[in-house]
């Protein structure tokens, strides 16, 4: 179950005290706890519209998010309400209901245009609350889209003075949806004689005026700028007042019987088309963002103005990523481990058991990793988890030779140890004693053959255990009376060969086994291979999917003036649009850029067993 099913009412996400903003710790923390998508629906509107209603019946409650009686702004600052995702399995609704624009209370107007610009940087879907009708009064009140070009950048601000200034036609590549809800609306749906749906009065009411006057250029301004940083289609709602004036004041605690029909229906058109069509929030690159990337974002933003300085997309992109990619490393690593840990309680194991559980606990790591991290242009983190991974790999082969050679070394202990006590009794000074030595001691050795399980050192150990011995055989052989010179020139060198048939197993179990590791390494090179593959299609498929979206609202504005006759504006939205697909191409060459050549270069990043020597030492003798 989502942790999100557990706020059981709002808390306050951004602080606004004495017009400073602060994040707020606990609705941060309550954030990172939500690991799953996140859709953030944020509604922004001047103070005493109504906004917080409509965001109860988005969390469907009747009363959560405070809507008051009096003139006073309820809401200050921005407030959080987590919710299950009532249609999307798996993803959390996050609904943020800011503070009033234009509340007289507060003086500094600035401050209003921070706030719509919090909402605006932090949600999928933008919903703008205002009562009566969408005349000019009600374009020009939203004065705080046009400022903000001036309060968030996209590019840094050194990337920005290097080239030519900021292009805000790109904004609609980031920004979220627009959705304008009218409240108390009396009119009927008509222009010029003509009945019309909301959607289509809407853009009536953002159609620009042909002129070059100062009023002109007043008038078009914030409508300018609706049309060129939202995405079509935009949507609107008009809402008939919901009860009657007495029963206005005690909204919350009215039952729907008490509401005006007419009211409800639209509600429920409402709340179905943000459920429907409000998507999972992403950051710059198409990035989908989590309820833990969320609070990261916040504190971004609201950090950066809070210094002074203008929130920059790709630069939160850029912190965002380094936090994420952190994480995704560690948890990739802690996930390896786990999986290893199994393995290494089985200490000592053969070759082909301890390479497969690392060729697939390493897969398992690097898909672990894929799915968390993003941005990673350079394969910084992913070079640094398959350094922490090999490095690990080593210490666990050191340790599963020490293990195999331990095992080895007592049980040749245990074998040997009548032996040691026929050597200290005298059974082997006799004469015929070299014979007796030599079928005993083969005995022995053909008994620790047929023991399983004693791991990569078993020929190593018991070569270095034989040649140890050899000097005993040696003295027997030599103090026994009962061979001539001639039989101990033939034993010795029967000897000689035995030792040299058993270095020789030793030197074809490390060579078999340094091949099967070698192939177990190959495999696992491809797979990661195949993973890094897939992630950067998938982040160039959401690059892609995001200019797509930008380039065909442009298209579909294009359209529009073309149809009015705004022949300039055309001119000027075709060069917007090759812009866009000349960036969406140039995206794709960028991230070939940094991939590709990593990809054709896996030895770089990708240590085999051959050229990484730590490894190698885990198959010597320690």
């Amino acid at each position: 179950m989502s942790n999100a099913r557990l706020m059981p009412s709002p808390i306050c996400l951004v602080e606004n005290v004495n017009g400073s903003l602060s994040a707020c710790k606990d609705a941060i923390e309550f954030l990172s706890r939500i690991h799953e998508p996140v859709v953030v629906v944020s509604v922004v509107g001047l103070y005493r519209t109504g906004k917080s209603y409509l965001m109860n019946r988005l969390a469907g409650q009747q009363s959560g998010f405070a809507l008051g009686n009096t003139i006073e702004s309820k809401t200050k600052g921005i407030w959080m309400w987590c919710v299950a995702h009532p249609y999307k399995e798996g993803h959390t609704l996050v609904l943020l209901d800011t503070e009033g624009l234009g509340d007289v209370a507060k003086g500094d107007s600035k401050n209003d245009s921070w706030i719509f610009c919090l909402a605006v940087l932090l949600s999928s879907t933008l919903v703008y609350n205002s009562r009566g009708t969408i005349d000019n009064t009600a374009v020009e009140k939203l004065h705080y889209v046009a400022e903000l070009a001036e309060n968030i950048k996209i590019r840094s601000t050194e990337v920005a003075n290097e080239e030519e200034e900021e292009e805000d036609f790109k904004f609609v590549q980031f920004f979220p949806s627009f959705t304008w809800v009218v409240r108390d609306f009396t009119l009927e749906l008509v222009i010029e004689g003509k009945r019309v749906t909301e959607d289509e009065y809407l853009e009536f009411a953002l159609q620009l005026k042909k002129g070059v006057s100062k009023k002109v250029s007043d008038y078009n301004l914030p409508r300018q700028c609706i049309r060129n940083y939202f995405p079509s289609p935009r949507k609107c709602f008009v809402f008939p007042s919901p009860a009657s004036p007495e029963n206005m004041t005690r909204l919350e605690s009215l039952q729907e019987r008490d509401l005006v029909p007419d009211f409800l229906e639209v509600t429920g058109r409402f709340c179905d088309h943000i459920f429907h069509n409000s998507v999972v929030k992403t950051v710059k690159g198409g990035h989908r963002v989590t309820g833990k990337l969320l609070g990261h974002l916040v504190k971004i933003y609201v950090d950066t103005i809070s210094s002074g300085k203008v929130p920059c997309l790709d630069n939160a992109v850029v912190a965002l990523a380094n936090l994420e990619n952190q994480t995704a490393l560690q948890e990739a690593f802690k996930a390896y481990q786990i999986g290893m840990e199994k393995v290494k309680n089985k200490f000592p194991v053969g070759v082909d058991d301890i390479s497969s559980e690392h060729q697939k606990f390493s897969s398992l790591a690097t898909s672990e990793f894929m799915k968390r991290s993003f941005k990673d242009e350079k394969q910084e983190y992913l070079k640094k988890l398959v350094e922490k991974v090999d490095m690990y790999y080593a210490g666990l082969l050191q340790e599963n030779v020490m293990a195999s050679e331990k095992k080895c070394r007592d049980l040749l202990k245990n074998l040997f140890s009548d032996m040691n006590k026929w050597l200290q009794e005298g059974k082997y000074s006799q004469s015929g004693g070299y014979e007796l030595y030599c079928r005993d001691r083969d005995t022995i050795v053909e008994h620790y053959c047929r023991e399983p399980n004693k791991g990569v050192s078993a020929e190593a150990v018991l070569n270095e255990f034989l040649n140890e011995r050899g000097p005993e055989a040696n003295s027997i052989l030599y103090t026994d009376t009962k061979l001539t010179e001639k039989d101990r020139k033939i034993q010795e060198e029967k000897e000689k060969n035995a030792l040299l048939e058993q270095k020789y197993k030793e030197e074809e179990e490390k060579r078999i086994e340094s091949e099967r590791m070698m192939q177990a390494e190959k495999e696992r090179q491809q797979d990661q291979m195949r993973q890094m593959q897939e992630k950067f299609n998938k982040e160039l498929e959401q690059q892609q999917q995001e200019m797509d979206r930008a380039i065909e609202s442009k298209l579909k504005e294009r359209e529009e003036m073309l149809k009015k006759g705004f022949s300039e504006k055309v001119d000027l939205l075709d060069e917007e649009i090759a812009n866009l697909k000349k960036e969406k191409e140039s995206s794709g060459g960028l991230m070939k850029e940094y991939v590709v050549p990593i990809l054709g270069a896996v030895a770089e990043i990708l240590p085999t067993i051959l050229n990484y020597k730590v490894l190698m030492k885990g198959l010597k003798k320690i």
